[in-house]
């Protein structure tokens, strides 16, 4: 069943690498319109150009900090995908009250304007630095994962449903170590990596993607999706990468200490978030934080995931148990 044909829906931070890349997706399946919402008016025309202008699709310049433009924005939209975000961790560290004003208050005021227009549905793009934060990065999007998962006891009489999504690294976005690797090999002839024993999950946009249509389609509120991501090595994947991309040359390796706010390990799922119930299937864990349940039995919650089963979770899901260069090597 395609939910989103004939939909109004709008994209914040549509034009960052996964928002344009949401915007793209969601075109097959005939929506009314997208509104795709960001500051940036020259991305703006880049996603134009790429799609080809779409008789559908609709830039609108504006920053979810401002409520007003919010407000506007989100008239009459059915469903709402909020990518826009701090993500880049030494500058939510150096800038933390930036991070907060746009991953905390600009996040309730996505919340407020989508219940004030009725939206049906809000899906929000998280990440696994939530897991046990220790920069201003995780924390910021930690405190944006409780204002959504917990503005669906608040809301009053409103229908509006809000959901999030968990993403670990994003192979080839902006900004990514791959890419960043990439540009400097061509004009460097070396390549930084953080430390010989950092690990990561990593993810393909479509991947990606895929999460946040899932997500969607799933959603009865409340809910935490996390997509079963393999881990690897900095270093490793550095290899890894040289290997692939240029092969045969002297390519160097530089060391570098960790950035401000990094965390040596990442966690996907963590033991704090079984203190309510998690169901899981081959690729991908719903977590229902303890808020959600209210009492409900596992088996009733059950019965609105079909496919999934509840998960045993003793220990937090780490990138440092996780690894799987194999699968790595299909993703870069």
């Amino acid at each position: 069943m395609n939910d989103l044909k004939d939909k109004i829906i709008l994209v914040t931070g549509g034009t960052g690498t996964l928002g344009s890349k949401l915007v793209e997706a969601l075109l097959p399946h005939n929506p009314k319109v997208i509104r795709v919402l960001s500051r940036d008016e020259s991305k703006q025309h880049e996603l134009l150009e790429k799609l080809g202008y779409p008789r559908n699709l609709r830039a609108l310049i504006g920053d979810i900090r401002d409520r007003t433009r919010l407000e506007r924005a989100l008239q009459d939209v059915d469903i709402l995908f909020h990518a826009a975000a701090m993500k880049h961790v030494p500058f939510c560290e150096y800038n933390p009250f930036e991070a907060v004003q746009t991953n905390i208050v600009g996040s309730q005021n996505v919340i407020d304007a989508a219940l004030k227009n009725g939206v049906k549905k809000v899906v929000a793009i998280s990440t696994d630095k939530v897991v046990n934060p220790a920069g201003v990065m995780g924390v910021s999007k930690l405190m944006m994962e409780k204002l959504f998962i917990n503005a669906n006891h608040y809301k009053g009489n409103a229908k509006t449903l809000f959901s999030c999504v968990r993403f670990g690294n994003v192979t080839w976005a902006r900004g990514s170590v791959l890419a960043s690797w990439k540009q400097q090999a061509a004009t460097n002839g070396a390549i930084k990596v953080p430390s010989d024993e950092m690990t990561r999950f990593f993810m393909t946009q479509d991947e990606a993607i895929t999460l946040v249509l899932e997500a969607e389609r799933l959603m009865n509120g409340g809910e935490i999706f996390v997509f079963k991501m393999p881990a690897i090595k900095i270093r490793d994947l550095a290899d890894m990468f040289l290997e692939k991309y240029f092969p045969g040359k002297q390519i160097g390796i530089q060391a570098l200490r960790r950035r401000a706010g990094e965390k040596l390990h990442e966690e996907l799922v963590s033991v704090n978030d079984a203190s309510g119930k998690i169901f899981e299937n081959e690729k991908m864990f719903v977590i229902i934080p303890q808020m959600q349940i209210y009492g409900m039995e596992a088996e009733e919650r059950r019965d609105e995931y079909s496919g999934y089963k509840p998960a045993q979770m003793t220990a937090d899901y780490s990138s440092r148990t996780h690894l799987s260069p194999e699968r790595m090597q299909t993703l870069i």
